[in-house]
């Protein structure tokens, strides 16, 4: 495979190319001379030449374990353009299936026309659909603040509860259709879904470099059946390509808060059978597109933002979805189900309404479900448990069609009556929340929970009441700098990881950052397998070097990697107690010693922390009075939220006349 001086390539870049971590590549450079100079960058970012960098890697033998896919890559984004890489790679993936094709793509230039070539013969050779997942893959993480993708486990989930919703079947199979695909991952979804015969997969995409990429995907996607797949390349709202078009399932993520999605030249729409959408709601522009192009029976499955469910301006039209029995069910998502991470989206599950043996009364109700509580509150851009997520939902809405059938909590079916008032709000938390008290078992609970922390809090203040301190005197320490030069424990730095997300079928390390730590402490992402990582083990003292986030504590459990400014150290037991250290570091006093304190984000400078200077037997003494003051501080923190829960909980429950008996 031939490369060009002109790619360049990061520390980053390298090591996964390398299939080590960015530090032992920088080791690399500071102890080989013959380690190629820099091309590019900065001192903190310096760029090399892939070229060099691939002849030295190869004559040093550090390319035992590197696929060529990882050489690949960097070309592709040296061309510069997003667009010209992705129909680059698109282009590349048509080659790999039909090596004999001629180019259809007079708009790349001749270097990307090498680089198709290039990568068409790399991918026949190691498997044209994974060769294509990784380039397409990369591409996504590459301009991941300009696209907005629905991630694999959201498609799946929509495409199974359209799937499991419809009414009746389609003529000669299933047609699935998208007007606003993307990268195709919901077509995709629906194809790994549906294993029946007859399968349509049709689509609209109005950036051309999307619409061949989706095109590329869905033939990868149908697993060599017989499959017609069709993306075409138009803005769906205002040039509609597939009129008169009845599909089985439409699913949909279409783009938000659009104001020039059309509104004056469609004003006379046929498509606007429930009112024209105000300028304000593209979205419900998008929802009645997508009704217009379902069968009867057919159903259709779109992601919203929340407001969609209750704006002013939508209720004429949230109304009438409503009462034509269109709209079926709302599900309220956790936040993190896709971008923006931060705010709970919601699907919208929608129905036309059957013929024939399968036609009957309008509904009267629709289904709300509030899934939001299967997230994860607190923690940062971070998703639901999806195995839980998906059960949940399929269950709610497997009781669509059922009345009398059990719907489980967090679910409720509404009246028309009900949901037709002045504002007309589907938001399902609004009829929920009364669903969600705690039962009369789960209060109980608490407070034995509660009565159970304050018995253990008793004991441990009887304890540590008891401990005698000595007037502070000058006491011999060392800094953890000295204790790594003594060898009596090693110090690992976090990293910005290069992959910071694993794919679902992949197994990787949970992330840990500072903002995680500012959080709740539970770590917000999950590292690729094969990143730039720093990982810390059961037995490690993890230390956080930011003033705003100071702490220091012995991990426990599986190993987690850590982001940027935080640090594991790793004892020698003969020579030191890692509960002992981390209680010596985690003292305020040490923070404030080695902390430059400009501002709340100053670094703390890990290696001036200090460390009493005592032989094992005694650090043991001290070990285990700090692990009792660790314990004191977590249920002290138990405590508190166990009583402000208990305090909201029955407040709500007086003031709603709720009280049963006459307090003694």
């Amino acid at each position: 495979m031939s490369t060009t001086n002109a790619v360049p390539v990061s520390l980053a870049e390298i090591a996964r190319i390398a299939g080590v971590g960015r530090a032992a590549v920088s080791n690399w450079r500071r102890r080989h001379d013959s380690f190629p100079s820099r091309i590019g960058g900065t001192d903190v970012s310096p760029q090399f030449s892939l070229s060099e960098v691939e002849q030295w890697l190869r004559s040093n033998g550090k390319l035992t374990d590197a696929g060529a896919r990882e050489f690949l890559w960097p070309r592709f984004e040296a061309l510069g353009s997003r667009d010209e890489s992705g129909l680059a790679i698109a282009e590349a993936a048509r080659r790999m299936r039909s090596p004999r094709a001629r180019s259809v793509a007079p708009e790349l230039s001749a270097e990307a026309k090498s680089l198709v070539g290039d990568a068409a013969r790399l991918g026949r050779n190691e498997g044209p659909r994974e060769t294509f997942e990784f380039l397409l893959q990369r591409w996504l993480d590459t301009h991941v603040r300009q696209l907005s993708t629905t991630p694999t486990q959201l498609a799946t989930l929509m495409a199974r509860i359209a799937l499991d919703s419809r009414i009746g079947e389609g003529d000669g199979g299933l047609t699935v259709f998208d007007p606003a695909c993307g990268t195709g991952h919901l077509a995709a979804a629906a194809a790994q879904e549906y294993d029946g015969p007859g399968l349509a997969l049709l689509g609209c995409e109005r950036d051309p470099a999307l619409a061949a990429l989706a095109s590329a995907r869905l033939e990868f996607a149908t697993g060599g059946r017989d499959v017609h797949t069709e993306i075409a390349t138009v803005d769906a709202l205002r040039d509609d390509p597939f009129t008169g078009l009845r599909a089985d399932i439409a699913l949909c993520n279409p783009p938000f808060n659009e104001r020039d999605w059309g509104y004056e030249e469609l004003a006379t729409d046929q498509r606007w059978t429930h009112g024209l959408p105000p300028r304000t709601e593209p979205e419900l522009a998008w929802v009645q597109h997508l009704l217009t192009h379902l069968r009867p029976g057919g159903t259709a499955v779109i992601v919203l933002p929340p407001a969609v469910a209750s704006r002013k301006a939508g209720r004429r039209i949230r109304g009438s979805l409503l009462r034509t029995g269109l709209l079926r069910a709302v599900v309220a998502l956790p936040p993190g189900c896709a971008q923006p991470h931060s705010v709970s989206l919601q699907l919208w599950l929608l129905r036309a309404a059957p013929d024939g043996p399968h036609a009957g009364p309008s509904a009267q109700d629709a289904l709300l479900v509030d899934a939001t509580r299967l997230g994860k509150p607190g923690t940062r851009e971070q998703g639901p448990d999806w195995d839980a997520l998906t059960r949940f939902v399929r269950s709610a809405v497997s009781e669509l069609d059922k009345p009398g059938g059990e719907l489980p909590e967090g679910a409720v079916r509404v009246s028309l009556l009900d949901l037709l008032d002045d504002e007309v709000d589907v938001t399902p938390g609004r009829y929920t929340a009364s669903g969600s008290e705690p039962s009369g078992v789960e209060l109980a609970a608490s407070w034995d929970e509660l009565a159970g922390s304050l018995n253990e809090l008793g004991d441990l203040t009887k304890y540590l009441s008891k401990i005698g301190l000595m007037a502070a005197e000058p006491r011999t320490t060392a800094t953890v700098g000295d204790l790594v030069k003594a060898g009596a424990l090693t110090l690992l730095a976090g990293q910005q990881p290069s992959d910071t997300t694993a794919r679902p079928q992949e197994a990787g390390f949970p992330l840990l950052t500072v903002a995680d730590l500012l959080m709740d402490g539970t770590p917000s992402g999950l590292l690729a397998p094969g990143a730039a990582q720093t990982v810390a083990e059961e037995g490690d003292v993890v230390v956080a070097g930011v003033v705003r986030a100071f702490r220091a504590w012995v991990h426990q459990g599986p190993p987690i990697a850590l982001g940027p400014q935080l640090y594991a150290l790793r004892v020698t037991p003969e020579m030191l107690d890692a509960d002992f250290l981390a209680g010596c570091l985690r003292a305020p006093a040490n923070g404030r010693q080695a902390g430059t304190h400009a501002s709340s984000s100053s670094r703390v400078d890990i290696r001036r922390l200090q460390v009493l200077q005592l032989p094992v037997e005694e650090q043991a003494m001290y070990a285990d009075a700090f692990r009792r003051l660790t314990a004191f501080e977590a249920l002290l923190a138990r405590a508190e939220s166990l009583g402000k829960g208990l305090v909201a909980d029955v407040g709500d429950r007086l003031a709603a006349g709720g009280l049963a008996t006459a307090l003694g």
